[in-house]
């Protein structure tokens, strides 16, 4: 009896509150979806190492950390000054070369004279031709070594390999380097979201699948573009598109809501919910019932509320009373 006398009560004292609203409402199971929270970081697509070409010292940097670049962009400057050395070495080798060149074409041309007049031989004429001919090689080879040393000179200077935006310069002006160590790391390519999901819901991941990513700037849509096959650490490796995604901070934590999979439920309007002393009520068939709420979400236009309990579906959910 005072179990029925509760009931009657808290029916009376909705009763005034349900009464305002009106139409009804049929509820039927519609499918849903579930949505797990996980956190995503922006990543470049390409992040690509701007390398030293040449070992020295680093005597400019004309970029830090966030500006952009294009690719062929000079970054640095490396100077390894024994090439110099090395230049002038070869330029007075050359002049040395050039002096031995001239005596022996002056020997050349008077033993062609001696021969003309058969004082000399046709052996001796042979053997000044050969050493003239030894040192416009030894010139030419000169020339290309400096050519080399130029070459390598010109590969100071570090390039951007791609345009994007500098993410990472790990050294300073005045630092030595050595060949292929690392001046500044650029990001390009475009942006992503990468996220690393437990294993278990690998099989709800499916590509092109739309996600929702919810940033500071907003909430955005996304799409699951790309499914890795290799599990590392227990967790799959994803990457989602975003159109609106901001990248004014790369490798930061963005939360995205992935769906996990689909199962029916029971919702009605949200306004047809009210709420008298701690408890929800909905008007079903006339009489006011007792229901748990989940989660609201806004269909079509309408906001709608999930119930858990309290509805088994094919009731007539009204306003008021009909």
């Amino acid at each position: 009896m005072k179990s029925m006398l509760y009931a009657l009560t808290l029916a009376a004292l909705v009763q005034p509150a349900l009464a305002h609203a009106e139409g009804s409402f049929l509820v039927t199971p519609t499918e849903v979806t579930d949505w797990k929270a996980v956190y995503g970081r922006v990543e470049a697509k390409d992040n690509i190492p701007a390398r030293a070409r040449l070992g020295g010292t680093l005597i400019e940097l004309v970029v830090s950390e966030g500006d952009n670049v294009q690719a062929g962009q000079p970054l640095g400057r490396i100077v390894d000054q024994k090439l110099d050395f090395q230049l002038s070495a070869i330029d007075a080798q050359l002049q040395a070369l050039g002096a031995q060149l001239i005596n022996a074409e002056a020997e050349l041309k008077r033993g062609e004279e001696l021969l003309s007049r058969g004082v000399t031989t046709a052996q001796r004429l042979d053997a000044l031709r050969t050493q003239v001919d030894v040192i416009k090689g030894q010139i030419e080879a000169q020339k290309a070594q400096a050519q080399v040393i130029r070459q390598q000179a010109e590969e100071g200077t570090v390039l951007a390999p791609i345009s994007g935006r500098v993410l990472n310069v790990p050294v300073a002006v005045g630092a030595v380097v050595m060949p292929g160590e690392v001046v500044a790391t650029v990001g390009g390519g475009g942006f992503f979201l990468r996220l690393a999901v437990p294993e278990r819901h690998a099989t709800s991941l499916k590509e092109g699948a739309a996600i929702v990513v919810e940033s500071p700037g907003g909430v955005a849509e996304g799409r699951l573009a790309k499914v890795y096959p290799l599990i590392e650490n227990g967790r799959v490796i994803a990457d989602v598109e975003v159109d609106t995604l901001d990248v004014d901070f790369v490798d930061a934590r963005v939360l995205v809501r992935l769906p996990m999979g689909t199962r029916q439920a029971l919702r009605v309007p949200a306004e047809m919910l009210k709420t008298q002393s701690g408890l929800d009520f909905l008007r079903v068939d006339g009489l006011a019932r007792v229901v748990v709420p989940g989660t609201v979400e806004t269909v079509d236009g309408v906001s709608m509320v999930e119930i858990v309990t309290g509805l088994s579906g094919g009731e007539t959910v009204t306003s008021d009373e009909q």
